[in-house]
C-alpha cells in the first residue's frame, strides 16, 4: 500500500469556489463580498451533512487572507491565523472564555483571523451567552464562521447576530457528474446506472458518495460492475424491485415469498428494504405520467421502465400499496418478529383487492340498480293502469252469471275522490273472494302472496262483487255482525270450498309479500281489517313476517326503536294481541310508550291489526367473556345484515 494514499473525500475536497458542487448561491454572495470588501464578522452555514459547509468555510477563510491552495486540512490550522475548533468537544464556557481573550490578539500574518467553529450547536447554553458581547462587537481583525446540522438549537441570539446561509442537498445527477469526472481521473470503470446507485445510496451528501465509492473501488478493483457494488453494498438492487413488481402484478405469491426468502438469505436489512420498496412504488406512480419523470432519479432508461411496468397498477392500487409499506415500517421497529411482520405485510400487497375487479363490481351494482328501478317503475306502471281501469271495466263489463246480487245492481256508482268508492285500487275484500285463474293458481300452492295484493294482468273482479262492498260496506274489525255480512257476500253457490281452500293458503302463506296501503280504504273506520285478522290465526304467521316488520321499524320509525325491538321476540297470541317477550324494564317501557306507532306502522306495511303486550324476561348473563375478535365479528355480522353486506361486497377481514 501507498504511504502517501488519500481517501477520495481528502484528496478531491474541493480548494475554490468553482469546486464546491450545488452551492452557487453560497459561493457567488461571498465572492461578491469579498470583491466589494463587505464582508461580515460573522458567518452562519447550516444544511445536512456532506454538503460542504465546512468545505466553503475554508475556501473563505483561505480566499481572504491569500493562502495557496496546496495548504490544506491541518495545515491550514497551523498557519495560526485561521483556527478551526470542534464545538462538540470544546463546549463549555471555560472554553469560550478562552476565546475571548485570543481573538485580541491580531494576526501574525494576513489581513483577518479567522475562527472556524464547527457543529456549533453543540455549545452549552452558558457558553452561548458567553460567546454573545465578543460575536455582537468583536475585533476589526476577527471573522466568526459557524457550521451547524441542526440551526435550530442555537440561540435566536445568536442568529441575530450572524448571517445565515442555508446549504442545500446535492441532487443525484450532481453527484454522479461528479463521480465520473473523478473516475476518470483515476482511471476507473464504472457504468451509469451503478453511479446512480452511488449517489442515491449518500442521500444527497457528497462526502458520503466519495466514500461509498471508495469502498466499491476496495472491493471491485478498477472495474466495478453493477451486481458487483450490489454485493459491496449490500443494498436490494433495482432489478430485484423488478421482479418483485412483477410478481405482485401477476399475484403470484409464492414466487414472491422466495425472493423475499433470498434477499433477506444474503443479508439485506429489513428496514432498507422497506425503504427501498417504497421508493420504488413512489416512482412507479409517478412513472404513469411522462411528465413526471424529472422527478425520478435514475437513468432514461429505467425512468421508462417504471413507465411500462406502471401500467399494470391503477393509481389507487399504488397508493393504498404505499400506504401500508409507509405503516409497516413504523410498525416492524417494534415488533418482536420483523421477519414474520415483513412477510405479512408483503402477503397483503398479494392478496390485496385490485381496484380494477372493485370497479367492475360496481358497474355491475349500478347495472343491477338500473334494473331493479326499471322493473319497479314498470311494475308501478302496471298497478296504476290496472287500478284505473278497474271501474271502467267493473262499470262496462255485464255481470258473470250466477255472481250478482239484487242489491248490487241497484246499487249507483259512487263519485270518485269520495271515501267510499273502490274506483282506487282493489279491497282486500275483493281479492280474498275473487274466483278465477288467481284463486285456482292459490289454491294449487302456486304464486302465493300476500291478502290483498294483485297479480299483473290478472283478470279484473266483475261489478257485481264491486257493487256489493259499496252497498254493505267492508266488513268490520270491531263488529262480529259485520264479520257475518262479509262471508255472507254473494258468491257462487259452489265457490264455498274454494273460497275457504283460498283461505287456509293465504293463512298458511310462509313469506307474505308487502301489502298495499290500507290507508285509503273504502271504509274510512278501518272497518276493512276484519278480514286481515282472522288470518292470523296462528303465532307462526307473526314470526315468518318479524324480521321484515323490524327493517320497517328501522326505515320509519328510526334507529333507537328498531335496536329496542330487536332484542323482543313475540311469545304468545290471544285474539289481536300479540306478547312480546322483553329483556328488561327498559324495553317493556319503550313498547308501552310506542304502542300506537308500533300497530299503525305493522297495519300499513302489513295489513295487520294487532296491538302489543310486552313481557320481562330475565335473561342469565354469559359468564364467558368474548375476547376473540374473530366471534365478536362473528357476533356483530350476525346482528347487523347491512355490515354484512358490506364485508362480503369488499372482502373485509380483521387488522392484523
Amino acid at each position: 500500500m501507498s504511504s502517501n494514499y488519500k481517501a477520495l473525500t481528502r484528496a478531491y475536497r474541493p480548494q475554490t469556489f468553482e469546486d464546491i458542487v450545488s452551492q452557487e448561491h453560497v459561493s457567488n454572495t461571498l465572492k461578491n463580498a469579498i470583491s466589494n470588501s463587505r464582508l461580515s464578522h460573522a458567518y452562519l452555514f447550516c444544511g445536512p451533512r456532506g454538503v460542504g459547509k465546512t468545505t466553503m468555510a475554508r475556501v473563505l477563510a483561505r480566499t481572504i487572507n491569500e493562502v495557496g491552495a496546496d495548504v490544506d486540512g491541518e495545515e491550514l490550522n497551523n498557519t495560526l491565523n485561521i483556527i478551526e475548533i470542534d464545538a462538540a468537544s470544546n463546549n463549555s464556557v471555560d472554553d469560550i472564555r478562552s476565546l475571548r481573550e485570543r481573538v485580541r490578539i491580531p494576526p501574525q500574518n494576513g489581513r483577518y483571523k479567522v475562527y472556524i467553529i464547527d457543529e456549533i450547536h453543540m455549545l452549552s447554553k452558558s457558553a452561548f451567552n458567553a460567546l454573545l458581547k465578543t460575536l455582537e462587537e468583536p475585533p476589526e481583525h476577527v471573522i466568526f464562521i459557524f457550521a451547524t446540522t441542526e440551526p435550530h438549537r442555537i440561540l435566536p441570539t445568536i442568529l441575530s447576530r450572524c448571517q445565515r446561509f442555508d446549504f442545500r442537498r446535492i441532487t443525484v445527477d450532481e453527484i454522479v457528474d461528479r463521480l465520473r469526472n473523478i473516475a476518470d481521473k483515476e482511471k476507473i470503470q464504472i457504468d451509469t446506472e451503478s453511479l446512480h446507485v452511488i449517489a442515491k445510496k449518500a442521500d444527497g451528501a457528497l462526502r458520503d458518495a466519495l466514500g461509498i465509492f471508495d469502498q466499491a473501488i476496495a472491493f471491485c478493483g478498477t472495474s466495478i460492475t453493477y451486481e458487483d457494488l450490489h454485493r459491496a453494498l449490500n443494498i436490494v438492487s433495482s432489478e430485484r424491485m423488478f421482479e418483485l413488481t412483477d410478481t405482485l402484478a401477476r399475484q403470484d405469491a409464492s414466487a414472491g415469498m422466495a425472493l423475499l426468502h433470498h434477499l433477506l438469505h444474503i443479508g439485506n436489512d429489513i428496514q432498507e428494504f422497506l425503504g427501498a420498496l417504497t421508493e420504488h412504488f413512489r416512482n412507479l406512480y409517478l412513472a404513469k405520467d411522462t411528465q413526471n419523470f424529472y422527478l425520478i432519479e435514475a437513468t432514461d432508461e429505467t425512468k421508462q421502465r417504471f413507465h411500462t411496468m406502471a401500467a399494470d397498477f391503477s393509481d389507487d392500487d399504488l397508493m393504498r400499496m404505499m400506504h401500508i409499506l409507509h405503516e409497516a415500517q413504523f410498525s416492524i421497529r417494534n415488533s418482536q418478529q420483523p421477519r414474520i411482520h415483513l412477510e405479512i405485510t408483503l402477503l397483503k400487497l398479494f392478496h390485496m383487492i385490485r381496484t380494477d375487479g372493485l370497479k367492475q363490481l360496481l358497474v355491475k351494482l349500478d347495472a343491477l340498480e338500473q334494473k331493479v328501478n326499471l322493473t319497479g317503475e314498470n311494475e308501478s306502471g302496471t298497478g296504476n293502469n290496472t287500478s284505473q281501469a278497474a271501474p271502467g271495466a267493473a262499470q262496462s263489463s255485464k255481470p258473470d252469471t250466477g255472481t250478482s246480487a239484487p242489491a248490487a245492481t241497484s246499487k249507483p256508482a259512487s263519485k270518485p275522490g269520495t271515501g267510499n268508492t273502490a274506483q282506487n285500487r282493489t279491497t282486500p275484500t275483493d281479492t280474498a273472494i275473487h274466483t278465477g285463474p288467481e284463486t285456482t293458481s292459490r289454491a294449487s300452492g302456486t304464486g302465493t302472496r300476500y291478502p290483498g295484493t294483485t297479480v299483473p294482468n290478472s283478470p279484473q273482479p266483475d261489478k257485481s262483487v264491486s257493487d256489493s262492498t259499496e252497498t254493505f260496506g267492508a266488513p268490520s274489525l270491531r263488529s262480529p255482525k259485520n264479520h257475518l255480512t262479509a262471508v255472507s257476500l254473494p258468491v257462487k253457490p259452489d265457490s264455498s270450498s274454494q273460497e275457504n281452500e283460498v283461505r287456509g293458503n293465504l293463512a298458511l302463506s310462509p313469506k307474505p309479500a308487502p301489502a298495499p296501503d290500507l290507508s285509503n280504504s273504502s271504509d274510512p273506520d278501518g272497518h276493512s281489517r276484519k278480514v286481515e285478522l282472522e288470518k292470523v290465526s296462528n303465532l307462526l304467521q307473526i314470526e315468518e313476517i318479524w324480521s321484515d316488520y323490524l327493517q320497517q321499524l328501522q326505515s320509519t320509525a328510526g334507529q333507537m326503536l328498531y335496536y329496542s325491538m330487536q332484542k323482543t321476540r313475540p311469545v304468545e297470541l290471544k285474539g289481536d294481541q300479540v306478547t312480546l317477550e322483553c329483556p328488561d324494564s327498559f324495553t317493556s317501557d319503550i313498547i308501552h310508550e310506542q304502542q300506537r306507532k308500533l300497530c299503525d306502522i305493522i297495519r300499513e306495511h302489513f295489513g295487520f291489526a294487532l296491538r302489543f303486550t310486552s313481557r320481562i324476561v330475565e335473561t342469565t348473563k354469559r359468564t364467558d367473556t368474548i375476547e376473540d375478535p374473530y366471534e365478536q365479528l362473528s357476533m356483530l355480522l350476525k346482528k347487523d345484515t347491512t355490515l354484512k353486506k358490506i364485508v362480503d361486497l369488499f372482502g373485509a377481514e380483521l387488522e392484523y
